[in-house]
């Protein structure tokens, strides 16, 4: 159960035909599944296969997303098995490459399971299908008579069952069935949807044999590492690789040409060491000198940047959402609360840093990588070469880590394009100050708050105004408002408000801006549930018992949704009954209340919706007389829908708190005259065993709804539950992240 392969669609198909193997493809067209397979057509199953059985009972699935700890590429495989009623040890699963007939492959956004979800049913239901079909039709029975236990199809009547690899060849020359005539499992039937499963990959991984990006080899190949201009956008001016030449095992250096703005996802630029290991290009490259020219971005000091970002969002912005008349609640008078929040660039620092192999031949470039969006890695390579997309072949490995910095392939590019200079295979590896300092970097934020409180405590007027440099200036360098990221925790506040109105200012963006885990959810989340603990400690009331207030009752929030929006927002409407669940189930479940607050000692609460999935945490610190912090616990309440791996959710949950806990503690990247002043987990902290929560509980809310996102959701909420419990404990309010800015005694 842990032989996964990289396979090519026409290579599998091959293989498939020359062993009678029965194919399902995405596209289920009613033709025969052969017709012209046997002809050598390379685009009958398009947008491409995912299912074979082969003769000795062998259940192939391809996997289309990559897998980086977030665990889809055993989830989405497990939907089909179960719609075929496989058995699950006889499963191989084969990795995709990079192909637009897969659909999308861009393993980002939490929504492998939510895009894929019926459609891999889908085809698992029709192999089902058609098997029972094979199987009836070589018995003579009506296929009514016939079902199916894992692997086999039963004639319960005669007591006789046929294997499904005594079946394959036969219903390989069925008609696919259309999608209306194939029946689905319902949830009673469902074998491994809802169950705990390990990680298709986990015995490899915990054994050494998986492969990952740093494994990766092509035979003849030679190293490579890169010294990258400091500042965005600097070009080189000369150079001197005398004294790099003389280190031992370096064969020559080459220059890679700065990227054409945007930026988008080409190489940076810069001198290329070329050596036979990588100590050797590492050490080569320390030898270089070289001399840049200048770059606009050299007057970029995150300290100056700081008070423009703030100073923006305290001035009126772009209206992103309007409900009522805030200006005229405000022009009432009487109490009114303001806040101002901050939030740091940070890194997406993963445990494996960018690394990837490449070959240019004749006009096509055949990579491995551990890439997010191998569909990417084509388009990137293709733009930068002058080749063709199709004659970019990525070959997807394991990621050691993501959290959305393999989306961007930068590194593959720089592979390719030394290739091409070359002749030869060229592996690029990142070291983990390349990887701190040419991130593309989550970005800083700047927050304002204001409400207008009633005697009630309640707020009747809500004001928010968030300033932060776009991702969109990856793609345009005209780009300063974040247009496509307001639904990331913004314009959908879910707060039961009569009057409110959030609004987005401009910001130039001077470093590589990407999306980071949970993306605009971070600093939203942050600045929206500390503001709302904030006026329920001013208006007196418990946290808990305020923020359902404010959530108010059970309702369906309107909001507006663009064209190609519509149909998921009918289909995942922002629910306040399954906020307020998360939240009072969290509430039971951390003995909300019955533990008193302060001297050292508190708990804080947030919920919040990000990716579809509603979320709610508490946090439990402690903080001695020296200001030092300690998590003793965490609990986190999560709706996420339908749940295909309980496991699997439970794991990103948990893993979302340490990942918050590095965010909200310690985490911060700062930039002077354009150069990011981190390097390594010296200045760039993540949590260690010593400050990480010591436990975290997980809950998760049964549900019949759609399935929504996982890896993300958990991240946002536990910062300001976090801040909120520091409030608890010391009385000291935080408003800027991380906590490591703030002397707390």
């Amino acid at each position: 159960m842990n032989n996964i392969q990289n396979v090519s669609r026409r290579g599998f198909l091959k293989g498939a035909v020359a062993a009678g193997t029965f194919v399902l493809g995405a596209r289920l067209v009613p033709e025969p599944l052969w017709a012209d397979i046997l002809n050598d057509a390379p685009d009958l199953f398009q947008p491409g296969i995912f299912l074979s059985i082969a003769s000795d009972g062998t259940i192939t699935i391809v996997a289309h997303r990559s897998e980086m700890g977030c665990g889809s590429r055993t989830a989405l495989p497990l939907v089909v098995a179960d719609e075929l009623d496989a058995d699950w040890s006889k499963v191989k699963i084969d990795q995709a490459i990079g192909d637009a007939k897969y659909g999308d492959q861009d393993t980002d956004g939490s929504h492998s399971v939510r895009s894929f979800f019926d459609q891999m049913r889908q085809v698992g239901a029709t192999g089902r299908v058609m098997l029972i079909t094979a199987a009836a039709r070589k018995w003579r029975v009506a296929e009514k008579e016939c079902t199916t236990e894992p692997g086999f199809v039963v004639h319960k009547a005669s007591a006789r069952k046929l294997s499904y690899g005594e079946l394959s060849a036969a219903a390989a020359k069925l008609r696919v069935p259309r999608k209306e005539d194939v029946p689905l499992k319902s949830r009673s039937e469902w074998r491994y949807i809802g169950k705990d499963n390990a990680l298709f990959d986990l015995p490899d991984i915990v054994t050494g044999k998986a492969t990952f990006g740093m494994d990766a080899k092509m035979p003849g190949m030679v190293y490579a590492s890169i010294e990258h201009p400091p500042v965005l956008g600097q070009k080189i001016k000369s150079y001197d690789d005398k004294a790099a030449l003389k280190v031992r095992g370096v064969k020559q250096t080459l220059t890679i040409e700065t990227f054409k703005p945007p930026h988008h996802f080409q190489p940076l630029g810069g001198v290329a060491v070329i050596a036979d290991d990588t100590w050797a290009a590492f050490q080569g490259r320390k030898a270089l000198k070289v001399n840049w020219d200048t770059s606009p971005n050299a007057v970029y000091n995150s300290d100056q940047f700081r008070k423009t970002l703030e100073s923006t969002a305290r001035q009126p912005g772009k209206v992103v959402r309007n409900v009522g008349d805030v200006d005229a609640e405000f022009a009432k008078g009487g109490k009114i609360i303001e806040a101002e929040f901050y939030a740091p660039h940070l890194a997406h620092a993963s445990m494996e840093p960018p690394v990837a192999v490449a070959e240019y031949r004749d006009g096509k470039v055949l990579a491995w990588a551990p890439t997010q969006s191998p569909q990417a890695v084509q388009e990137t390579i293709a733009s930068v070469l002058g080749v063709k997309k199709e004659d970019v072949t990525c070959h997807v490995t394991l990621l050691g880590g993501a959290f959305g910095r393999k989306s961007k392939p930068d590194q593959v590019a720089e592979a390719a394009v030394l290739s091409k200079q070359l002749g030869k295979p060229v592996k690029v590896v990142w070291t983990r100050e390349d990887d701190i300092q040419f991130d593309f970097f989550h970005s800083v934020a700047a927050m304002y708050m204001k409400a207008a409180v009633g005697p009630d405590g309640k707020p009747t007027a809500w004001l928010q105004r968030t300033a932060y440099p776009p991702i969109g200036s990856t793609f345009d360098v005209n780009a300063k408002y974040a247009d496509d990221e307001m639904g990331l925790g913004w314009n959908n506040l879910p707060f039961d408000i009569p009057n409110h109105r959030a609004e987005n200012g401009p910001a130039d963006a001077h470093v590589r801006i990407g999306w980071l885990r949970s993306v605009a959810n971070i600093y939203h989340a942050f600045a929206i549930h500390s503001f709302a603990d904030e006026l329920a400690n001013a208006a007196n009331k418990d946290s808990v018992q305020y923020l359902l207030e404010l959530i108010g009752p059970p309702r369906i929030v309107p909001l507006k949704a663009e064209p190609d929006e519509q149909e998921e927002q009918k289909r995942y409407p922002l629910d306040t009954a399954r906020l307020r669940r998360v939240v009072e189930m969290v509430a039971e479940k951390s003995g909300w209340g019955k533990s008193p607050s302060g001297k050292g000692h508190g708990f804080g609460v947030a919920a919040h919706r990000a990716f579809l999935t509603y979320v709610a945490t508490v946090v439990e610190v402690e903080v001695d007389e020296k200001g030092q912090v300690q998590i003793p616990n965490v609990w986190t309440a999560v709706d996420t829908g339908t749940v295909v791996a309980p496991d699997n959710v439970r794991n990103q949950i948990e893993g979302a708190a340490n990942f918050g806990a590095s965010l909200a503690l310690l985490s911060e990247i700062t930039v002077t005259n354009g150069v990011v002043n981190q390097s390594n987990f010296n200045d760039y902290e993540l949590v260690r065993m010593n400050s990480a929560p010591k436990h975290t509980s997980v809950y998760i809310v049964e549900s019949d709804a759609p399935p929504a996102g996982v890896g993300e959701p958990g991240v946002p909420p536990f910062a300001p539950a976090f801040y909120n419990a520091i409030h608890a404990a010391t009385g000291k309010r935080i408003r800027e992240m991380p906590l490591s800015k703030t002397q707390l005694v």
